[in-house]
């Protein structure tokens, strides 16, 4: 994925405007690094509440369905990754859905942007999770102009409710789905996505030129990127007051997840990127901004939480079976947030084959009866939880860099390459004082080992909740090429749900590749030489 994801704004009189922006980074706006030219978002920003103690998830999917759902993704099934195009996998019909409970209290509710959550059936549609109309696109990363999900399966992906929306190419999204917007607000109260800035990274030529001076190619389109969602953000703001909607409006604005420097977003000076439970891949971009706020212009570093919008938004304050809280008294009035601790995830799918492991702090007790507790949890399985001031990891937390922003793309592959891993290679546990040590550069596993058998307890917990993780094949009947060029649902509903048992994974190759003998100084001399003819064809 090298798309700039998704923003969400929330519109609800009252008007709830959600713009989530998928994949901008911690570093990718105006108000945290002034490179980025962002004056709408700054200026909305400044007059309203900026969290900046907020989280989400590390990729796209888990980050839509706890914000439709107001729970953890252990409580729905999508622990493990996206939801890819062809696999017959969505939302869990048992659950209420942000814009049902919306639509239940008497407003009318609009998506527009990107879903990424299912369509393998028409009863995983948007229309059919609460949403009374939809704009956008169903899958995760489609190309700006042509509509098109690649680079593997290509198919025309814009959609307007359930039928497919052709004749639209050579039109860029974001602006199709800012249009849609104020042309919903010309009629109605609305639940409004945009997409943006998730690859490919595809700006308008005019969004560029601000950014000449910026010497990475990659930087520089993505930077374009959001500058474009500033712009539609600016437009649907524009038509809240035009419509007479601005003073009942709340405008919410979020990241999805954590950027990814492969394509130009920064995370820094956060560590990690996305995909990874290290706070650059889970703390994300947010504030609110509305004239209904009792107290403005501030900055909240109270723990917040996507999970947290679903009861917000319909003040489900205390509802059974929801991981999220009513924090509106906390944004609005400055109150201490009810919430005081986050499961990032729990994914059993993501460890090392036939391992299991227990976490042993340095010294050991003398021996005694009660010298070997009993170990209650498996380190070796990917989690990570954030209780209080401290945040645990296990597992396998991903690639752990702070990448500046002039470091983005091969030279940090490199600087990765030569890295030494030596220190870390069997490590399975981390502790880290957020509050203290935002940047996670101090691991204090073994300096405080009864923080970490706490914090283990509680994955304990919270694992004994989840529910098994459904990640089936891809249906080859999704392919577009069986449906005039277009994704589209695949599964008549008539058709008898046939659950997979167990778990899909890719079959890897039988055949054992024979190992390279490492050459460092050939890897220079090629880097160099990629460096060189990269800087010749990047020139403007």
């Amino acid at each position: 994925h090298t798309h700039t994801e998704l923003i969400n704004v929330c519109v609800c009189v009252c008007v709830c405007v959600c713009v989530v922006c998928s994949k901008q980074g911690f570093n990718d706006i105006g108000y945290h690094n002034p490179s980025i030219k962002t004056p709408t978002l700054d200026k909305l920003a400044a007059e309203g509440v900026t969290l900046e103690n907020y989280y989400v998830q590390p990729i796209c999917t888990p980050s839509r369905s706890q914000l439709l759902t107001g729970r953890y993704q252990i409580h729905t099934g999508l622990q493990h990754s996206i939801i890819r195009p062809s696999q017959p996998n969505c939302l869990p019909p048992h659950m209420d859905t942000l814009p049902e409970r919306l639509r239940q209290a008497g407003y009318s509710t609009h998506m527009v942007g990107k879903w990424h959550l299912g369509f393998y059936r028409k009863a995983c549609l948007p229309t059919r999770k609460g949403f009374d109309s939809f704009f956008g696109s169903l899958t995760g990363s489609v190309d700006y102009y042509s509509s098109c999900d690649g680079p593997g399966l290509c198919g025309y992906d814009l959609h307007h409710d359930e039928g497919v929306a052709w004749g639209q190419e050579g039109k860029y999204s974001t602006l199709l789905f800012t249009q849609r917007a104020r042309r919903i607000l010309e009629e109605a109260n609305v639940d409004v996505l945009l997409q943006a800035v998730h690859t490919p990274l595809q700006p308008p030529k005019t969004y560029i030129y601000p950014y000449r001076d910026m010497a990475n190619v990659a930087r520089r389109k993505f930077a374009a990127m959001v500058s474009t969602v500033d712009e539609a953000v600016r437009n649907v703001t524009y038509a809240l007051r035009k419509y007479g909607y601005y003073k009942n409006s709340i405008i919410i604005f979020s990241t999805d997840n954590g950027a990814q420097p492969f394509t130009g977003g920064s995370n820094w000076p956060l560590r990690g990127r996305k995909g990874t439970y290290w706070e650059g891949g889970v703390r994300g971009v947010a504030f609110v901004h509305s004239p209904l706020l009792k107290r403005r212009r501030r900055i909240s570093k109270d723990l917040l939480h996507i999970t947290d919008w679903f009861p917000t938004l319909v003040n489900l304050a205390g509802s059974q079976g929801l991981d999220g809280f009513d924090v509106w008294p906390t944004i609005s009035e400055g109150k201490e947030s009810p919430r005081q601790e986050i499961l990032h995830n729990i994914d059993p799918l993501h460890r090392p084959p036939a391992q299991t492991m227990k976490w042993e702090p340095d010294r050991h007790p003398p021996p005694g009866p009660e010298s070997e507790p009993q170990p209650v949890w498996d380190t070796s399985i990917q989690a990570a939880i954030r209780v209080g001031d401290w945040k645990l990891l296990t597992g396998d937390p991903g690639h752990g860099d702070w990448v500046l922003p002039s470091l983005l793309g091969r030279w940090w592959n490199l600087e990765r390459t030569f890295s030494s891993h030596s220190r870390s290679k069997h490590q399975n546990v981390w502790l880290f004082n957020i509050t203290a040590d935002p940047y996670e550069r101090q691991d204090l596993a073994h300096q405080r080992p009864d923080v970490v058998q706490q914090l283990l307890a509680r994955l304990a917990y919270y694992n004994q909740t989840a529910v098994p993780v459904y990640f089936p094949p891809d249906d080859p009947r999704a392919n577009p090429s069986h449906h005039s060029g277009a994704w589209v649902p695949w599964v008549e509903d008539e058709e008898e749900e046939e659950k997979y048992q167990g778990v899909y994974k890719k079959e890897k190759n039988v055949k054992k590749k024979k190992k390279k003998k490492k050459c460092r100084l050939c890897k220079l001399k090629s880097f160099f030489l990629k460096l060189n003819t990269g800087m010749m064809s990047n020139r403007i």
